[in-house]
């Protein structure tokens, strides 16, 4: 795959387990950014027209769009009482290609800031290098 050479320093490819612990969906504020396929399956999922799903959780940024946040960074579609994202199997691209973002692959110290958030880098099984370059090419952040 076109993008990311075969001699970058995760080669021999990166563990990782997504552990639902929720840390990705809370903090500093930022973006989590969605295009109209990705509302239209998490509006079904929880039951929502997506021009309602789009009112009630979606802001606009420029031209974009990002799901909104609590006061505090929480991500709106994460179950404060449970700390589990209430579309999971619907997730945005963004939130389904953690952490495999060109950020967090930049360097071994990029990756171990990312693992010092998550409970999930480094462990599980060993995630190829192409598997990590598909993930990688589906979102740039």
């Amino acid at each position: 795959m076109a993008g990311i050479p075969n001699d970058v320093w995760y080669a021999d490819g990166l563990r990782f387990r997504c552990t639902q612990c929720g840390d990705c969906c809370t903090g500093a504020e930022g973006y989590v950014w969605v295009n109209q396929a990705e509302i239209d399956v998490m509006a079904a999922r929880l039951e929502l027209e997506p021009g309602e799903f789009e009112k009630r959780f979606v802001r606009r940024v420029g031209i974009r769009r990002s799901l909104t946040e609590r006061p505090g960074g929480d991500c709106v579609l994460l179950d404060a009482s449970t700390r589990k994202c209430t579309v999971y199997d619907q997730r945005p691209r963004q939130c389904k290609t953690w952490p495999f973002w060109d950020s967090n692959l930049k360097s071994p110290e990029a990756w171990e800031e990312a693992a010092s958030h998550c409970p999930g880098c480094n462990k599980g099984n060993l995630v190829p290098l192409d598997t990590i370059r598909e993930q990688a090419a589906k979102i740039r952040i």
